[in-house]
């Protein structure tokens, strides 16, 4: 199995409930900075952050939607999503920002086998 040289970071934290996303989010922008391919995965409460109709946090804290909305500027294009995860917390893939790709279960795995840098949040 062939892997890939980008980095796959994989966030699993909602965007208010700790500072793991915002901290997950700025790795990857540092390491598309520099050059690195990156890829992002949304597993668990993380895909929160990809929800179109997002509220911002308590007082102090910003919005992550902005973020999100930048990372094409840094050629982080690939927003990747379990299907799995969608249907648990039962959200519709439309409520999703655009340009997401869902991936199906036997995908989710192949993609952390093609990954041999890796950082969860």
């Amino acid at each position: 199995m062939a892997t890939t040289d980008a980095l796959l970071v994989v966030i699993r934290h909602a965007p208010h409930s700790s500072n793991l996303l915002r901290e997950g989010l700025d790795a990857a922008l540092v390491a598309a900075a520099f050059g690195k391919p990156v890829h992002l995965l949304f597993m668990g409460q993380g895909i929160m952050a990809l929800l179109k109709e997002q509220g911002s946090g308590a007082p102090g804290q910003k919005a992550t939607l902005p973020i999100i909305d930048m990372l094409e500027m840094y050629d982080i294009d690939k927003l990747l999503v379990p299907e799995e995860t969608l249907r648990t917390m039962s959200i519709p893939p439309d409520q999703l920002v655009e340009d997401v790709t869902l991936l199906a279960a036997d995908e989710v795995v192949t993609l952390f086998q093609q990954h041999s840098q890796i950082l969860n949040f």
